[in-house]
């Protein structure tokens, strides 16, 4: 069996894929035209109450608003009229302003779409920031150590909020450096694509960074070196070799951000599609939500698309005829300030915790309002006078049992849907620009308002990270020629999962989920914060932010406590990762020019 063959025969059909794209798109529409039904509440009433501020509306006002937008006929009727119209270039009127949406929907996703650009230079400038350290010394053969990921760690557990409201008060207001509200041009521009990109870029670069040490570990590495050619040419190859396992993250994590971004736009006043969808969902105005969610759909596949793409041209012709040589998992060996670094961590996060147990987290203290930290009150106080140490040890158990109860169910659904091939990938890059507030709004339109609802509205969203990851690594190693020899060997499916595809996916997925257990700690409180998941008073991390966010600049001691404790959890998860086992074999009779020519380089060093 040659290898054309056996990478041929590997492939899907593409009809999966689009079966998938186009399955996934139907069921989406249908659960947003089912909203205002689903919700338990009087479509008329909402619609009412959004066009005007009357609390209570006649009867004779709610049948005039019922038989004006047709509420009697039922949500599929509506999906089915709003189509046609779609397809004759009219997306519908509003139902509260009485105004065409597609001009609006249309403005706001070129403002959301420019400010998502912008957010992806600054994730590129601090990818490479990340990174950099990690290809200067393997691309000259110095790389003796792995690295910690307490770099990326840091940045990438900084919330986004609490980061453009930071941006929004010291550049914005006390500088006057770039503008701190509105969208007036590039100026505008500058800030929010801060907020936005500096935690992604540290996401994405810490992924990188912990996949550069395998490319590097290959044979054609080593006889590039000895052969004499440039640290740049191998740093170039090594981060082509391992850029397609992460490139995928870019759907989920950057084009996300175009309908996900919805606390930024609202603390820069941004017109934007997140704003736009969250606005058009609270007051159930069913004809722009249906164009916003339709965009983001169509979006999502065009971008998944570019990025799949994008990979199969980094590997060359490789991945398309089975002849990629799998990663090498090199055994470095940890710096020894890891053990330091994790030992510091737990115990600053066991003795906020236990401090803040010791003391009463509901009492009000009217008096003591906004207090700075003081002997008697550590972190202070906060706008009802509540003690800041209690609050946050009272909410750490929650807060992190349900953020690694969604992030488990997330990597495993993301772990099995990667898995599923061409027809995952299509519902992957349709769910993966949903915001999770509309997630948020359909789960507790059925659950109601409460801590399990916005789990589950987060995981109907928290899988497609991962299920991108793990598809890409899962088409790499399925284009190895490991996979080629167990193949011809007459390997099973379970032996395959078992000694080529866990190894392949599991460290790299798990590394990533740990890297992003306070991203769902901060989403979760997201979906809260609108009133859909835990309600307060109750001491949450997330909550805590988002309630003592207005006080940024008046006591910035109100959300430094919670977000250092965020920082010290995300750390803390990366550096308790396990690293990387042992290389595994060669296959037989793989020469280190192939290997190096399989990588993408365009003249072999056994030919100089």
């Amino acid at each position: 069996m040659s290898v054309t063959s056996a990478g041929a025969g590997t492939r899907p059909s593409h009809w999966r894929t689009g079966a998938g794209r186009v399955v996934a798109a139907a069921a989406l529409l249908t659960a947003v035209a089912m909203l205002p039904w689903l919700s338990g509440t009087d479509p008329a009433l909402t619609v009412l109450r959004a066009r005007s501020a009357d609390q209570d509306p006649t009867p004779a006002q709610l049948s005039s608003v019922r038989e004006q937008l047709g509420l009697d006929e039922g949500p599929f009727v509506h999906l089915v009229q709003w189509l046609s119209g779609l397809a004759r270039g009219d997306a519908g009127t509003s139902w509260v302003s009485g105004e065409p949406v597609l001009p609006q929907v249309t403005t706001a996703f070129a403002v959301s779409v420019t400010m998502m650009l912008g957010a992806l230079l600054v994730t590129v400038a601090v990818t490479a920031l990340v990174c950099g350290r990690t290809l200067y010394l393997g691309s000259r053969r110095r790389l003796r150590r792995t690295a910690t990921g307490v770099g990326a760690a840091v940045p990438a557990a900084l919330p986004k909020f609490l980061l453009a409201s930071l941006l929004a008060t010291v550049c914005g207001v006390w500088l006057d450096w770039f503008p701190s509200s509105g969208w007036e041009g590039p100026p505008s521009m500058v800030l929010p694509a801060l907020a936005l990109g500096v935690p992604s870029g540290a996401m994405i670069g810490g992924l990188i960074e912990q996949s550069l040490p395998a490319a590097f570990g290959e044979p054609w590495a080593r006889t590039a070196h000895a052969f004499g050619f440039s640290p740049g040419f191998i740093a170039r190859t090594a981060l082509r070799r391992a850029l397609p396992g992460v490139l995928p993250q870019l759907l989920p994590t950057v084009v996300g951000l175009v309908g996900g971004a919805v606390a930024v736009e609202k603390i820069f006043n941004i017109p934007g599609l997140g704003r736009l969808a969250l606005d058009a969902a609270m007051a159930q105005d069913l004809p722009p939500l249906q164009a916003v969610t339709l965009l983001l759909v169509l979006l999502g596949v065009t971008a998944g698309l570019l990025i799949q793409a994008l990979c199969r041209a980094l590997l060359g012709p490789a991945l398309r005829d089975g002849a990629l040589p799998a990663l090498p998992r090199p055994a470095l060996p940890q710096p020894r300030f890891r053990h330091w670094i994790t030992g510091c961590c737990a115990a600053l996060l066991l003795t906020l915790v236990i401090a803040g147990l010791l003391r009463d987290p509901s009492l009000v203290d009217p008096a003591a309002r906004l207090l700075p930290p003081s002997p008697g009150h550590p972190l202070g106080t906060d706008s009802l006078g509540r003690d800041l140490l209690a609050r946050l040890g009272h909410g750490a158990l929650r807060t992190t049992g349900v953020a690694l109860a969604v992030t488990a169910v997330s990597t495993l659904a993301g772990l099995l849907l990667g898995m599923a091939g061409r027809v995952g990938t299509g519902l992957t890059e349709v769910v993966s620009t949903l915001p999770a507030v509309l997630a948020g709004l359909l789960t507790t339109a059925v659950t109601g308002p409460s801590v399990w609802g916005a789990a589950c509205a987060v995981c109907a969203v928290g899988w497609t990270p991962y299920a991108a990851q793990t598809a890409a690594l899962v088409a790499q190693e399925r284009a190895s020629g490991y996979m080629l020899a167990s193949l011809s060997f007459g390997a099973g499916p379970s032996y395959l999962l078992r000694h080529h595809y866990a190894p392949a996916v599991l460290p790299a997925v798990l590394r990533n989920a740990l890297l992003r257990l306070p991203i769902t700690v901060l989403v979760l409180a997201s979906v809260g914060f609108l009133g859909l998941g835990e309600q307060p008073p109750t001491p949450e991390w997330g909550r805590l932010l988002s309630e003592n966010q207005p006080y940024v600049e008046l006591a910035p001691w109100t959300v430094l406590g919670p977000a250092c404790a965020l920082v010290l959890l995300s750390v803390l998860a990366v550096s308790t990762t396990p690293p990387a086992p042992a290389p595994r074999r060669r296959t037989a009779g793989r020469t280190t020019s192939e290997s190096l020519s399989l990588s993408g380089s365009r003249r072999s060093p056994t030919s100089s």
